[in-house]
């Protein structure tokens, strides 16, 4: 997903954030289906994280991190903890669900 499935804050991302928030959709229909075979489906909606595409230090970083409640970019390893929960036997019990973990973004 995307914390832009929320919160679109710039023009020109109409598209985008449509194609995220259609994932939602997704994600809690195919939990209905396929909870009963033990699958979990869920999205997590990263907010701006620290990548080679969508470097922190960028020319619109300082502008997009100061939309978060915290002040900064996420590091990978903070969106793929939440991952590592959902897929492991702690989250078992999480479907249908959108998680942001986006700073407060959509705060």
């Amino acid at each position: 997903g995307s914390n832009v499935a929320e919160r679109a804050p710039f023009p020109g991302l109409a598209l985008y954030s449509m194609s995220k928030t259609a994932l939602v959709g997704m994600a809690k229909g195919l939990a209905r289906e396929l909870g009963p075979l033990g699958i979990t489906v869920n999205v997590v909606h990263p907010g701006p994280t620290d990548t080679d595409a969508n470097p922190a230090d960028g020319p619109n970083a300082e502008t997009i991190a100061g939309f978060t409640a915290v002040g900064r970019y996420a590091e990978a390893a903070e969106i793929a903890a939440t991952v590592a929960h959902l897929a492991s036997v702690d989250g078992r019990y999480i479907t249908g669900a959108s998680i942001h973990v986006d700073g407060g973004f959509t705060a």
